[in-house]
């Protein structure tokens, strides 16, 4: 049984989808961490009934939609490419991923999508309150669709709640329970809305550096600024603390991922707790680092929580999972047997023995000769071997850069946001202008934390498309190369596109500020001179 596709097909295939969440993360975190901004002012208005802060909400409301209405539009596209682009994952695991994706369109995605225009339209037709409410039902809204679409996630990364079928070849759903909680898939939710509210502290506190240098709106910035402190404060520290949650989960579920994350060649029997990599160029074809900065006896205590467990290496992975191969390859074997008849219990009790490691004798098949597992014998299985449990390592030096790129791009922004609400609480973050320039500048940071963060968790995957069960390169649709270069370039150019008209009204109605947003202009020099900050002209009608 052959199941080869072409290796171009597979990497053009993963190239398109890897560009496209990555265009399409570009707005989600913004959308998750703006939700709740708003929500925030706009509840400090209902309580205190100050209309400055509802002039907030609106401000930075406008600028919400221009991104939402945009992430949209990237986000449809992917859940059509599973169709279109990754046939046999679909077959293989449609029953049990399409599930979260269908609840997260019906329960989050349409109530996020008809309450935000209620959000926009609905100041002058309903109280405080009840408008409140809805801002309220849009953060929910967003941050459900996380959730959902992280549940089905969390089942590619460490696959819970579901059961293969020998007869239908697909896997089955055996525990909805244990889907939806899945350890991983929970962890992975709070950390990505964490670091959606971090994205949007980022971009309202720079947005407001930008009115306080240019000495615009200082009523309306100062707000907004310690407000968007504060929020990045917290929402830092939790991104740090279930970043951690992440580390410790995979450490028991995919080895592998931490291994290739810390760069570890080897495992260090020899001292209680493992040196921790500061820095390391890792080789492998050499397999080893070339050069390394290392701290001793912190990687342990870091990854485990412990002083004394052992974190496998890169080199006794390789060897542990042969077994697994070796077993994976028989399990495959009597289950080719059985779907040539499916009534020889023998092959299908031999499948069920294996079964747990039949993802590595798929993992194989595509060094197998001829790429048929019955051609495999003692002559070429050590061969075999080899090549398959270097497959299971992913790229070492994408995952050990893309993780300290995320980590330390986190832990500026933690130190940034702390020195700014420390001063704006004190009434002084007028006296720094070096740390609104350096707010102001650091705006792209958290776009550049969460699209490594999530190279992180995606190429640490691989070469899994479901972790242990299905290898990518048998996943992909039977596409030509022709197709899928212009489908890319398609796809690349219209996103382009959408970043260009994002970046372009973003960059419009920030400088416009507040004051075009409501309808009215400051005068001359930015001052507003002879009228609250806030106030509107007579003649002007809402």
């Amino acid at each position: 049984m052959s199941m080869m596709i072409d290796p171009t097909v597979v990497d053009l295939s993963r190239l398109q989808f890897a560009l496209t969440a990555l265009y399409h993360f570009l707005f989600v975190p913004l959308t998750l961490g703006m939700t709740f901004i708003l929500a925030t002012m706009e509840t400090v208005y209902v309580i205190t009934g100050k209309q400055i802060y509802k002039e907030m909400t609106q401000f930075w409301g406008k600028l919400f939609g221009i991104n939402f209405a945009l992430g949209v539009a990237t986000g449809l596209t992917m859940e059509f490419e599973f169709g279109t682009n990754w046939s046999m994952y679909s077959h293989f695991v449609g029953d049990i991923f399409g599930t979260p994706l269908a609840i997260e369109g019906l329960m989050a995605f349409f109530m996020e999508s008809t309450f935000v225009g209620v959000m926009f339209f609905g100041w002058d037709r309903m109280s405080a309150k009840a408008h409140l409410v809805v801002t309220y039902l849009v953060a929910l809204g967003s941050n459900l669709s996380a959730l959902w679409i992280l549940i089905a996630n969390g089942f590619m990364q460490d696959p819970h709640g579901g059961t293969f079928d020998p007869n239908t070849m697909r896997m089955q759903f055996s525990s909805f329970v244990d889907l939806i909680f899945n350890v991983d898939a929970q962890a992975k939710f709070v950390h990505t809305s964490l670091a959606g509210f971090v994205t949007g502290s980022m971009f309202v506190m720079s947005i407001s550096a930008y009115y306080l240098l240019t000495n615009r709106r200082k009523d309306l910035a100062l707000r907004s600024f310690r407000i968007a402190t504060l929020f990045g404060v917290i929402s830092s520290i939790g991104v740090v603390t279930l970043g951690d949650a992440l580390g410790f989960i995979d450490v028991n579920a995919q080895p592998t991922k931490v291994a290739a994350m810390e760069a570890i060649w080897n495992t260090d029997h020899n001292t209680v707790s493992a040196a921790w990599n500061l820095i390391a160029f890792p080789s492998e074809s050499q397999q080893k680092n070339l050069f390394e900065i290392s701290i001793p006896y912190v990687l342990t205590p870091l990854l485990t929580h412990t002083e004394s467990r052992e974190i496998p290496g890169i080199l006794d992975l390789e060897q542990s999972v042969k077994p697994r191969i070796v077993n994976g390859i028989q399990a495959m074997m009597a289950l080719q047997a059985y779907n040539k008849d499916h009534a020889d219990t023998q092959a299908l009790a031999a499948f069920k023995s294996h079964e747990k490691d039949m993802g590595y004798g798929f993992l194989a098949m595509q060094y197998a000769p001829d790429q048929d597992l019955k051609n495999i014998n003692t002559s070429n299985l050590p061969s075999i071997l080899d090549k398959t449990a270097k497959d299971t390592i992913p790229n070492v030096w994408v995952e050990f850069w893309s993780f300290r790129l995320m980590v330390a791009t986190g832990f500026f922004m933690l130190g940034l946001f702390a020195f700014a609400a420390y001063f704006s609480l004190k009434n002084e973050i007028e006296k720094h202008p070096a740390l609104l320039k350096l707010a102001l500048w650091s705006m792209p940071l958290p776009w550049i934390a969460v699209e490594f963060g999530w190279i992180t968790a995606e190429n640490g995957r691989q070469p899994w498309s479901v972790f242990g069960w299905l290898p990518t390169f048998v996943s992909a649709s039977t596409h030509t190369v022709g197709y899928l270069v212009f489908s890319l370039v398609g796809f690349t150019l219209l996103y382009s596109s959408f970043i260009a008209a994002e970046l372009y009204l973003m960059f419009k109605y920030a400088r416009l500020g507040p004051q075009e947003h409501h309808g009215h202009r400051e005068p001359a020099g930015g001052g507003m001179a002879g009228r609250p900050a806030f106030a509107k002209p007579s003649m002007e009608k809402k």
